[in-house]
């Protein structure tokens, strides 16, 4: 018996007790890996993203356009990797919005876009400030949202725990933005008496100008006594509102005016910009409890690319509810109005009992068809299949969110087919009895496994080329095709070397012991599936008309159901 490529592979694997070694190994770094593989929702894209801030005092919207947008606008239009350039001018000021093509490398981008505008800044109009360049991303988007909320205490309060709150969760790892909307700052007002103003006579550029110079502290120098050097500085800043009321912020009669006497100092919040209040709806329960809406502060956390969104949310809710004890007053409640890691670890979850159900249902059908012998063989190769396939998710950085998972499920049915040629065609030279039970294994094997490879990388090559597709959904749903090619891949080596090791130990039939009866085989023609093929394929190869009708009749249903996309019968569209 001549051994071919897939032989001499099964030969190695088959009888060796390394297999059994292997199996565990794939197990072990495959169940690892899908621990270490961070959890997200939606793959990761990366679309370099920045806003262009310019000012130009005193200038209308209309030269902002003309002398500064503009120019700023065709300067950044001829970087290399540039999609889309939109702008809008203001009073004194513009804006530029710019994006990268998808997929363009984010910090490469951003370093050419710096380099651009500080390289033709000398072009710029006298009076126009450095650009300010806001970049954005993905990952801005707040993975979690805790609204913090009293009955007791306002939202100047509010404000001070939230802040307090958010130096904590800063200090969490793989956090990379805070922010916090609603309540009120801390801010020391002045507010004048313009007829104190008049009596003193004062006015209101010269005490802002006296505040300004009270509040600083300058560096005046230094000197060497001893071998020790001391620094020197003039004033200090202001600390407090006594420090602010006592300012000298004029001359009267030799007699100095304090801030105090013509001016009200208020340390307290600011004045509202917004209100941000939370109440809860008519579907909640707590509706009854709390049915009016209360002061609150929202804080919201963004992470760092390729981070663990659940693994970091629940590190914030754990150090949250530790800190209720010591940092948040039991008045302060914490409600969770955001929890991104949560829905992406629920939607994981869910498509990973789908993945489970898929496997179960593949192995009953295997099992009706071939025994439980049979079904128990592709049971145990298809976990390792998706093992491996978790170690390479792992180390291509790709994340398990629901495009990944969805390329495991979508080929379930697809990885079992090669276990399952190789294992049903074993079975079948085994219940032959023609050879020995390990040259029947590899002669099995050497029947179907040239088939069996070739099969696999056709469908690897039409699933592939949607890895290519461009634009904002290629990057989206690349996972899908490359997973699923990897998947099948992995497939294919567990077929040609786990499964014929399973296959020799599991599908091996043994004597009966005593008298034997020769069993009456039943003739394939006889079979039900032989005779209907029969019936229809015979005169399709016997009848050269009947033949060269048939693959016409075809060849006229691809043209017409090609043609249903150039006449507009059927829409296309990436996504139902």
């Amino acid at each position: 018996m001549k051994e071919g490529f897939a032989g001499k592979i099964a030969k190695g694997f088959i009888g060796s007790k390394l297999t059994v070694l292997l199996m565990i190994v794939f197990m072990v770094i495959g169940v690892y890996s899908s621990f270490l593989i961070p959890r997200e929702e939606e793959p990761q894209i990366d679309v370099p993203m920045a806003d262009i801030f310019v000012g130009y005092p005193g200038a209308s919207p209309t030269e902002v356009e003309s002398r500064v947008i503009k120019p700023l606008e065709k300067l950044i239009s001829n970087i290399k990797g540039v999609e889309y350039v939109y702008s809008t001018s203001m009073k004194e000021q513009g804006m530029v919005i710019v994006q990268f093509y998808v997929g363009e490398d984010i910090e490469r981008s951003f370093v050419k876009l710096y380099n651009e505008i500080n390289k033709h800044m000398d072009n710029m109009p006298q009076g126009v400030t450095m650009p300010l360049v806001k970049t954005r991303a993905i990952d801005d988007v707040p993975i979690l949202g805790l609204t913090l909320w009293s009955e007791t205490y306002d939202d100047f309060q509010l404000k001070q725990i939230a802040q307090e709150l958010t130096n904590e969760i800063e200090k969490v790892p793989n956090v990379a933005i805070t922010k916090k909307v609603g309540g009120r700052n801390r801010q020391l007002r002045v507010v004048l008496d313009k007829d104190k103003m008049a009596e003193s006579g004062l006015d209101f550029l010269s005490i802002s100008e006296m505040i300004k110079v009270n509040n600083q502290q300058l560096n005046a120098g230094d000197f060497n006594n001893r071998d020790v050097e001391f620094s020197v500085t003039t004033g200090q800043f202001l600390k407090n509102v006594e420090d602010v009321e006592n300012l000298v912020v004029g001359v009267k009669q030799n007699q100095p005016i304090y801030l105090k006497q013509i001016a009200t100092i208020i340390d307290g919040p600011e004045i509202p910009k917004n209100y941000v209040s939370l109440g809860y709806g008519q579907a909640s329960k707590k509706r009854d409890e709390f049915p009016s809406e209360y002061p609150a502060v929202t804080i919201s956390v963004a992470k760092l690319k390729g981070a663990d969104a659940m693994k970091i949310s629940e590190v914030i809710l754990n150090k949250v509810d530790r800190l209720k004890t010591t940092l948040i007053p039991d008045d302060v409640k914490v409600e969770v109005t955001r929890n991104y890691g949560e829905t992406a670890s629920q939607k994981v979850s869910e498509l990973l009992m789908h993945l489970i159900g898929a496997i179960l249902a593949v192995t009953i059908v295997v099992m009706l068809a071939m025994g439980w012998r049979g079904g128990l063989v592709v049971f145990l190769s298809v976990p390792i299949t998706f093992a491996l396939t978790l170690l390479s998710y792992y180390m291509l950085d790709y994340t398990l969110n629901r495009i990944t998972l969805f390329a495991l499920v979508f080929v379930t049915g697809i990885v079992v087919y090669d276990s399952i040629i190789i294992a049903e065609n074993m079975h079948r030279h085994f219940k032959m009895k023609r050879l020995p039970f390990k040259d029947a294994a590899i002669y099995a094997i050497n029947e179907v496994g040239n088939p069996t490879i070739l099969a696999t990388f056709t469908v690897i090559a039409s699933v592939l080329p949607m890895a290519f597709v461009s634009g904002l959904m290629g990057p989206y749903m690349a996972p899908m095709p490359i997973g699923a090619s990897i998947a099948m891949i992995l497939s294919l080596f567990v077929a040609l070397t786990i499964t014929p090791y399973l296959g020799f130990i599991f599908l091996k039939e043994k004597d009966k012991k005593g008298k034997k009866v020769e069993k009456k085989v039943k003739k394939m023609e006889d079979g039900l599936i032989y005779k209907l093929y029969d019936k229809f394929e015979r005169p399709l190869i016997e009848n050269p008309k009947k033949r060269w009708g048939f693959l016409g009749v075809t060849f006229l249903i691809l043209i017409a159901s090609i043609s249903l996309f150039f006449t507009n019968s059927v829409a296309v569209k990436m996504l139902p």
